[in-house]
Formats: structure tokens, C-alpha cells, sequence
């Protein structure tokens, strides 16, 4: 693999080279990116139409992952900064025409915004919990006053982070692949899908369980419109376009993309999902697993082939 080359703006570093070659680093970093911004999206959004005790693994219980998942994310991408002490260039300035720009801020802004709202529910998941710091409890109840405020800054910078994920590759004109507008709403829904799965998984709720594999086959069925108008736009451009596409079409990604992500990763515990809505009991674990294990796989492969794909050959 060669080195990428990140141009995040006049006023902001140029990434080559804090950012070293894509390992394993960057995938697991938009995969949690994903996960933490389809957790606190749904979160958010059944708090605010009431259903907080009805849905309660997806208010309140999976929630208090998620700055452990952040936390994780930004830790891996921390590890792939070659310069290592620079990170702080990153919030030195803001440039509306940079994705690097509002990623940065993003996350500034979501992770203390998922340790609040953790803290607005914790009481609720561990009922004797308390904080031995007396003024923490009470910062804790002041905002529980706040919650539905909480709740609406998180809608938005859930979507701006799961977008954000997927525009970070999409940014790089240099990389046929990746240039296309469908990477932003296809790792936003992805990562809706990975969040409702962890969300099931923690779920004892019956009813609350259907409700979310409805979701997450709602959300499935959109990712596969999206990627196949992804591959639709790629096949309709340039040459180097039909190569990157053809990467997946016959060439080296062929199999374990269509088997492991479309196949096992979407269509398979879609299937799942649909047969238990029917009445046949299949273990929870199964499909959730196969969903977070697909979204994951399909970072890899983004992230691997772009580095394949160019516009030199």
C-alpha cells in the first residue's frame, strides 16, 4: 500500500504525513465512528417520542457504550497519526470546505454529548449507582433537565457523524472508488444498521426486539439500493470508475465482498430478521452478530480497495 494524502485545508495541517498508511486502524475507526452515531441516533430519537421505558436497550441501556466506543475509535485513529503530538492542529481552525474540518469538530462535540447523555441514564440501567463525588449527582440531575436539548444536539451530530464517516474516503478525488456521494448516506445507514444490532443484543423486551429488526430490515434494504447505485454511478463514469468498480465485479474483492458482506453480512440475517417476525424463534445473537461483522468487513474493503483503485495505471 502507498501513502494517502489528506488536504484538509489552508489553515490546517496537510495530513501526509500524520496520517500513515491505512492499516487496521482507520477501518475500526469509522466502523465504531458508525456504531457510536447509529446507537445515539436512535437513542435520541425514541427518548424524544416518549418511549424511553418501552425501548429501554435503545435509550438507555446501549447508550452507555458508546463513549467506550468513541473513546476506542478515536484511540485507534490516534495510532495511525504518524505525528503524534500534532493532534491538536486539528482544532486550530475550522474550514466549512474541509471533511477533516468537520470531523474533528464533530467529535469534539458528540463525545462529551455521549458521556451526558451515559450519565443521564445510568441511574436508570444501575438503579443503587451513585457517584462518590456528591457535586457530580448533582451535575447529573441538572442535566436530566436538559435531556431533551441533549436529545436533539445528538440527532444531529449522529448524522453528521455517520455521514462524516463516509465523506472522510469520498473527499479523495484521487482515489476512483472512493469518489462518489453515495459513501456518506451508505456508512450513515450502516452504521444505523450496526447500532440497532448491539441494541437487539441487549434487548430483553419482545416486543421491543421486533420493533428494532423491523429497522434494521428497513435499514438493510436501503444498503443494498445504496450500493447498488454505487456501483451503478461508478460503471457510468470514467474508465478508472469501471475499473474500481470492476474490482468488485470479478476482480479481487469479488468474493469476499459479495459473500461476507452482501451475502452473510446483509442478506443473510435479513432473512433472519424476517423469519422471526413470522413467528420462528432464531437466536438473537446470530443475526446481530452477522450485521456488526458485516459492517465492519465492509470498512476494511472500502478502505483497502480505494487504496487499490487510481487514476494511473
Amino acid at each position: 500500500m502507498e501513502e494517502v494524502v489528506i488536504t484538509s485545508g489552508r489553515n490546517l495541517p496537510h495530513i501526509d504525513p500524520y496520517l500513515s498508511i491505512w492499516g487496521w486502524e482507520i477501518p475500526v475507526y469509522l466502523f465504531l465512528g458508525g456504531l457510536v452515531a447509529g446507537i445515539l441516533f436512535i437513542s435520541a430519537l425514541f427518548y424524544l417520542q416518549g418511549k424511553s421505558n418501552e425501548m429501554k436497550s435503545a435509550v438507555k441501556i446501549t447508550p452507555l457504550l458508546t463513549p467506550v466506543f468513541l473513546g476506542a475509535g478515536l484511540f485507534a485513529l490516534f495510532l495511525d497519526l504518524e505525528y503524534k503530538l500534532h493532534v491538536f492542529r486539528f482544532y486550530t481552525a475550522f474550514r466549512l470546505e474541509s471533511p477533516m474540518s468537520w470531523g474533528s469538530w464533530t467529535l469534539a462535540a458528540i463525545f462529551p454529548l455521549s458521556v451526558i447523555w451515559s450519565l443521564i441514564h445510568i441511574d436508570s440501567v444501575f438503579p443503587n449507582f451513585r457517584f462518590p463525588l456528591v457535586f457530580v449527582n448533582k451535575l447529573i440531575s441538572v442535566f436530566k433537565n436538559y435531556a431533551k436539548v441533549v436529545a436533539w444536539l445528538l440527532i444531529v451530530f449522529s448524522i453528521l457523524l455517520g455521514i462524516y464517516t463516509g465523506i472522510l474516503l469520498s473527499a479523495f478525488n484521487a482515489r476512483p472508488l472512493w469518489n462518489t456521494a453515495i459513501l456518506g448516506p451508505l456508512f450513515l445507514v450502516s452504521g444505523l444498521s450496526t447500532g440497532v444490532a448491539l441494541s437487539i443484543l441487549f434487548s430483553r423486551n419482545e416486543h421491543e426486539k421486533k420493533l428494532l429488526s423491523k429497522i434494521d430490515i428497513l435499514a438493510i434494504g436501503i444498503e443494498l439500493f445504496l450500493i447498488t447505485h454505487m456501483f451503478m454511478g461508478l460503471l457510468a463514469s470514467t474508465q478508472v470508475h469501471i475499473d474500481a468498480a470492476n474490482l468488485f465485479l470479478g476482480g479481487q474483492y469479488t468474493a469476499v465482498f459479495w459473500i461476507f458482506v452482501v451475502g452473510l453480512g446483509l442478506l443473510f440475517p435479513a432473512m433472519l430478521k424476517l423469519i422471526e417476525l413470522r413467528g420462528i424463534k432464531i437466536p438473537v445473537i446470530i443475526p446481530s452478530f452477522l450485521v456488526l461483522a458485516g459492517g465492519l468487513i465492509l470498512r476494511f474493503i472500502i478502505v483497502d480497495a480505494g487504496q487499490v483503485s487510481s487514476w494511473i495505471k
